[in-house]
């Protein structure tokens, strides 16, 4: 497979590789065209992973906003959710996070959020396009320079939040494994155990810049391999892994079992539709069936959507906050109304744990509650323009299901489904095969040979 390329700009924003893809011109480009974008008048609110070229990333990233006349308030290295609370605290005009979560330490990214502190929208994001790509750029004179603050209590703050939502002085009778993958998730969950005196047992909690104990990817097949050893020797009652920026999630019941991050959201899902008004459920179109069965114990609905937060978040405005549950990816993301819809990985752990604590059940007798699925998950380097043959190839091979070509093409049978669709982050063509009991292996490598003859 082709090395990915090192720099990404999309609607999602700007990602690369540092130096051989992302250079400090991007940073301060994108920068300035969001300082454009914003409303003057309001703070921008500012954060940061712990990767060694945040500290660079930061300082263009604050010259830019400033010329364009914004008052900058930098909350130093903290969690994504940590500045999306700051920005509402604050009353801010947006906020910028500068990390790459799930990917490898020579890559970092910058991340816009709007005034409500959520991901931008589809039009949002296609005007801070424009203007980055025009360079039409909303610079101040002298007089008018933005000032730069540094905020260390944000951290604080967002977890009155969380003590405002969930019972912790309840919840710390579960003693917990927690991988923080060297990043954000150990400052807060220090603070959890300070505060609260939650019992959380942290590894791999050292802040790191260069070197993580292993690569941040949120799946079960890490957790298999980094965490859920580790269960019984500690005797936990269950483990968690975060990514770097803890907007993400993956678990290990307390038998030492790595369980798919497909099982997030339908898990959090069955734990917050009972409660309230909304009966929807967002996800995307690669997001497991399980959800909808799930969901329909609840008489919950499941609305899939194009993969991407940007379409996640234009599916939230158009409906009313009351009608929506929870929404969320197959990733380990889920966002909930209880938290004005941000990702958030810390959240969705004290979700998982109140699950527990409320139904007297342990993390392995919940899972062992819901139907097995077996997903599979593929890629294929994309060389060629043949896509749109490839997709109308699959619908005329695979009769009898229901179509979707919101993205790529899915099609769905009684208790089977496959997604194929071209990757909006890397040059590649993603394949997804799902069914309720054993995996679809046939269907799956006759997917990935006729992708391959394709891309």
């Amino acid at each position: 497979m082709p090395a990915p390329a090192a720099l990404r700009i999309s609607h999602v924003g700007l990602r690369g590789v540092v130096g051989r893809g992302m250079t400090a011109s991007h940073v301060l480009d994108f920068a300035s065209a969001f300082g454009t974008f914003l409303e003057r008048g309001k703070p921008v609110i500012l954060g940061r992973d712990p990767r060694a070229s945040g500290v660079m990333i930061r300082e263009g990233v604050v010259s830019a906003l400033l010329a364009c006349g914004h008052n900058v308030i930098d909350l130093g290295v903290v969690s994504t959710p940590v500045i999306q609370n700051a920005i509402r605290r604050y009353d801010a005009a947006g906020g910028i996070s500068i990390g790459a979560s799930h990917n490898s330490s020579e890559w970092n990214a910058l991340k816009f959020f709007g005034a409500r502190g959520t991901y931008l929208s589809t039009a949002e994001a296609g005007e801070l396009l424009d203007i980055y790509h025009l360079k039409n750029f909303s610079f101040v004179g002298w007089d008018r320079i933005g000032e730069l603050r540094e905020q260390r209590d944000a951290l604080d703050w967002y977890l009155d939040e969380l003590a405002g939502a969930y019972d912790l002085a309840a919840l710390t009778r579960f003693s917990l494994l927690v991988d923080c993958c060297n990043g954000t998730s150990s400052l807060i969950l220090r603070r959890l155990n300070e505060r609260f005196g939650m019992n959380f047992t942290l590894i791999n909690a050292d802040i790191q810049g260069v070197s993580f104990a292993h690569e941040p990817s949120i799946n079960r097949r890490t957790v298999a391999l980094q965490l859920a050893p580790l269960i019984k020797p500690v005797r936990a009652d269950a483990g968690f892994l975060f990514d770097v920026d803890s907007d993400r999630v993956a678990i290990a019941t307390n038998e030492g079992t790595a369980i798919s991050e497909e099982l997030v959201l339908p898990m959090i899902a069955d734990y917050l539709l009972p409660q309230g008004p909304g009966r929807l459920v967002i996800t995307n179109l690669s997001t497991t069936a399980l959800l909808d069965e799930v969901a329909s114990w609840h008489d919950g609905r499941v609305v899939r959507v194009p993969v991407g937060r940007q379409a996640a978040i234009d599916a939230l405005a158009t409906y009313r906050p009351d009608q929506i549950a929870l929404a969320g990816e197959g990733t380990g993301a889920v966002m909930m109304p209880r938290f004005r819809f941000v990702y958030d990985g810390i959240a969705s752990m004290l979700a998982i744990l109140s699950m527990m604590l409320e139904r007297g059940r342990t993390l392995a007798e919940i899972v062992a509650g819901y139907p097995r699925y077996s997903i599979l998950k593929g890629e294929v380097p994309l060389v060629s323009k043949q896509i749109p043959a490839l997709l109308m190839d699959l619908q005329r091979r695979y009769e009898g299901g229901t179509v979707n070509m919101a993205d790529g093409i899915r099609i769905d049978w009684p208790g089977r489904w496959f997604h194929v669709r071209v990757s909006q982050t890397e040059p590649a063509v993603r394949v997804i095969c799902e069914q309720r009991g054993d995996p679809p292996v046939a269907l799956y490598e006759e997917l990935m040979d006729l992708a391959r003859s394709a891309a």
